[in-house]
């Protein structure tokens, strides 16, 4: 039999519905295995293990009467410690936010979960404030790969990424402003969506403004599907959320690929230096795309390399967040977030809206390039995981993150809806990631595609097992 942390969420409800396991079953799993694999990957900020049996508890008991509460009911998931959850601090990685408060409201999507009677298992971790590409903070350390400690997670939502691939909680929230759901999903092996901006409603507002998005991070994309039917609603308290999705996501998996016109850009036209390795498993996974019906062409988008602009939109943000705190307590934070919130502070309001043009330009023309292709097709990443707490790869030249994100953040930018999606491994076994791209507001399609690739086999779903 296969052990109940294998399981995705879509088959944890439908064993729920036939009475195979119940939720407390699952739970008491799902908490088992997050304990024994904490001191060595450091996933998780804290366990709330006694809330999350008490609502297995009561999952169980409408289970028992026929009556779930949601699509969710009973199923474990993890909440990246930059969201509220009711009852637990949330101290975003970071020596300078205080555990003392009331704590006693859930983020717009937190709040969807617990009304369709999710079970929270706890906080991940996070690099503080979700500044940069990799998981470590001087508040909770480094958090380490789900197959070779040595290396990193990725980041921002490395705990996360973490936490679904060992098999603690099929579901978690991340969020996402440069890559920080899509990056650690590379990384670790398993499925991750940045929603179209708006789609998955954000409160409080991020000091990084719209760069950032709230997304699932999941076993395969029928979850990710799943999980966005419940979190991709409006939520008054964010002035910019979008209106009701046009449709349920799960019932739009079905369709496959055939006769979609795909763009390929195994390097965004020689920008990017991609890892043999990488570039093969990517390739064969278009291949296979083309196999499966899909037009597909190698070709690139109008992508002039925007990490300037991003620069000053991304330090700007981690300068706002920081503004508040005087010296001493800045000596608390993390030494790359001090210095890039420095830069950050130099900018004059025209350097920033001359950022905010060359965002603008960049949405324009991913918006025309998108009238010619469904969808763009990319790695997610150039590499697989490296050693784990530093910000860089040792010996790749790079100043900051960006330097190794170059296919992520763009879509920040640009407020598209962007997947990662598990292809293959390099020759020590590290996970490959291959990114697909639509036009804003079609989640949906991203979603199918991605479907149809586990549906194949060409998506290679996560075992905690072999983790």
């Amino acid at each position: 039999m296969t052990e109940l942390t294998e399981l995705t969420a879509v088959r944890l409800v439908e064993g729920y519905r036939k009475g195979e396991f119940s939720p407390v079953e699952v739970t008491r799993a799902a908490l088992e295995r997050a304990e024994a694999v904490q001191p060595e990957v450091n996933a998780f900020v804290r366990l709330t293990a006694e809330d999350a049996l008490e609502r297995a508890r009561a999952s169980r008991e409408r289970w028992r009467r026929g009556a779930p509460c949601g699509l969710l009911d009973g199923v474990p998931v993890t909440v990246k410690d930059i969201l509220l959850l009711r009852g637990a601090p949330t101290l975003r990685g970071s020596r300078t936010v205080s555990a003392q408060g009331r704590w006693d409201e859930d983020a717009p999507s937190v709040a969807r979960l617990r009304e369709h009677g999710a079970v929270f298992l706890g906080k991940t971790t996070t690099p503080e404030f979700g500044w940069k590409g990799v998981t470590d903070s001087p508040l909770t350390g480094v958090t380490r790969h789900p197959r070779d400690p040595a290396r990193t997670a990725g980041g921002s939502s490395g705990g996360a990424a973490a936490a679904v691939a060992l098999g603690a909680g099929p579901l978690a929230l991340g969020t996402d402003g440069g890559g920080s759901v899509r990056i650690p999903a590379s990384f670790c092996g398993i499925f991750a969506l940045k929603p179209t901006y708006g789609r998955v409603p954000l409160y409080p507002a991020s000091a990084f403004g719209t760069l950032a998005h709230v997304g699932p991070m999941t076993r395969d994309a029928a979850d990710a599907a799943l999980l966005m039917d419940v979190i991709g609603h409006p939520d008054s308290r964010d002035w910019s959320a979008l209106g009701p999705a046009p449709g349920s996501f799960t019932e739009g998996l079905s369709g496959g690929v055939h006769g979609l016109r795909v763009a390929y850009s195994p390097s965004l036209g020689g920008q990017v230096a991609v890892r043999p390795a990488v570039a093969q498993a990517v390739r064969r996974a278009v291949e296979r795309l083309a196999e499966l019906g899909a037009y597909v062409e190698e070709t690139d988008p109008d992508l002039t390399e925007p990490v300037d602009a991003f620069h000053t939109l991304w330090f700007s943000g981690a300068a706002r967040v920081t503004q508040h705190l005087g010296p001493r307590r800045r000596e608390l934070l993390d030494p790359g977030l001090r210095e890039i919130c420095a830069i950050g502070a130099r900018y004059s309001a025209l350097e920033y809206l001359a950022a905010v043009d060359v965002r603008m330009d960049l949405g324009r023309r991913m918006g025309r390039f998108h009238d010619a292709y469904d969808l763009l097709v990319t790695p997610t990443l150039p590499i697989t995981a490296f050693e784990a707490g530093t910000e860089v790869p040792k010996g790749s030249g790079h100043r900051r993150w960006t330097g190794w994100t170059p296919f992520t953040y763009p879509f920040n930018m640009t407020q598209q809806p962007a997947a990662t999606v598990p292809v293959g491994a390099d020759g020590d076994g590290l996970p490959i990631g291959m990114q697909l791209v639509s036009a804003r507001h079609r989640d949906d399609l991203v979603l199918r595609v991605a479907h149809a690739l586990y549906e194949a086999g060409i998506a290679t779903p996560v075992t905690s097992s072999g983790s």
